[in-house]
């Protein structure tokens, strides 16, 4: 359960005491208050984090990049019109993370979704064989 939770929140502490309450919280109500690999799974799910530790809001963002964009890049601001997020929480909040985990890459002219993040949504990607490397 702990490999769990710390993997879902990023190796984060600041996360992993958020989430460890909501998974307490939902082995209180749900079950007999131990917290375990199932419980913790459930838990995490119906809070839609996913195993990389990606939530709702960073699925969107690379969601809106690959659907808009496919391999583009894009603008910070433009990324900010489609998500409506402030520039400021995307590169605060979202692009370290996904930058960190190889999902998004930064270019001169722009953020773009990596093959990863393709492989993650389960999307086909439209990279060059060349660039697969």
């Amino acid at each position: 359960a702990a490999t769990v939770l710390s993997t879902r929140a990023r190796l984060t502490p600041r996360i992993a005491n958020r989430l460890l309450k909501r998974v307490r919280d939902y082995a209180d109500v749900n079950g007999d208050g131990i917290i375990d690999t199932t419980v913790t799974t459930k838990a995490l799910s119906l809070l839609e984090i996913d195993e990389l530790g990606l939530d709702s809001g960073d699925r969107n963002l690379l969601t809106q990049m690959v659907d808009m964009y496919g391999t583009q890049p894009v603008g910070l601001t433009t990324l900010a019109a489609l998500t409506g997020d402030e520039t400021s929480t995307i590169e605060d909040f979202y692009e370290p993370y996904l930058l960190q985990i190889g999902l998004i890459e930064r270019t001169p002219r722009g953020r773009r979704a990596t093959v990863r993040a393709y492989k993650h949504l389960g999307k086909q990607h439209e990279y060059p064989p060349e660039e697969l490397v």
